[in-house]
């Protein structure tokens, strides 16, 4: 069994997990969200892992990274990624990573992106069991009519982060 170590960071927008697998990151989530115990049992399930409260390389440097971001210093991460899904939400996963910083997409657009124009629906949903939030950057993500739709952290927080990104 592989050991997953997890340590919590506290954000503008709310409390995060951070759960790294080696010197990957495999977790950035909302803490105490609904999304982010399904999050949690999809990396047991997939990765055959216990989670243990514990740091790494890789958290503490996510931490700093974070922190940057936050104060407005990074405008990109740079941080191994091990996002666990199904291929076609990995491929939706690496679709967000090529939307700039202060940019937004809407559903439609990364559907189409990815060579699936009706898929809008499909990209939703991989969108939404986005495990790695913030560096995976499902907040850039919004309707075709430009208004804030679900995010996980919840629509304060994709807010905050927004507006982080246009000042």
């Amino acid at each position: 069994m592989q050991q997953i170590n997890i340590q919590y960071y506290n954000s503008p927008c709310g409390e995060l997990i951070l759960a790294s697998v080696g010197d990957d990151l495999c977790l950035c989530d909302w803490n105490k969200m609904p999304c982010s115990e399904h999050n949690k049992n999809r990396l047991t399930r997939y990765m055959n892992a216990d989670f243990k409260i514990e740091t790494s390389l890789v958290l503490e440097q996510t931490k700093l990274q974070l922190d940057e971001y936050f104060l407005g210093t990074r405008r990109s991460f740079e941080i191994p990624l091990y996002p666990v899904g199904t291929d076609f939400q990995k491929k939706v996963w690496s679709a967000l990573l090529e939307i700039p910083y202060g940019e937004t997409r809407s559903y439609k657009d990364i559907a189409q992106n990815i060579g699936n124009p009706k898929g809008s629906r499909a990209v939703a949903g991989a969108i939404g069991v986005n495990g790695i939030s913030i560096l995976i950057p499902c907040h850039r993500v919004i309707g075709s009519n430009r208004s804030l739709t679900g995010f996980a952290g919840g629509l304060e927080a994709k807010r905050i982060l927004l507006e982080l990104e246009t000042e």
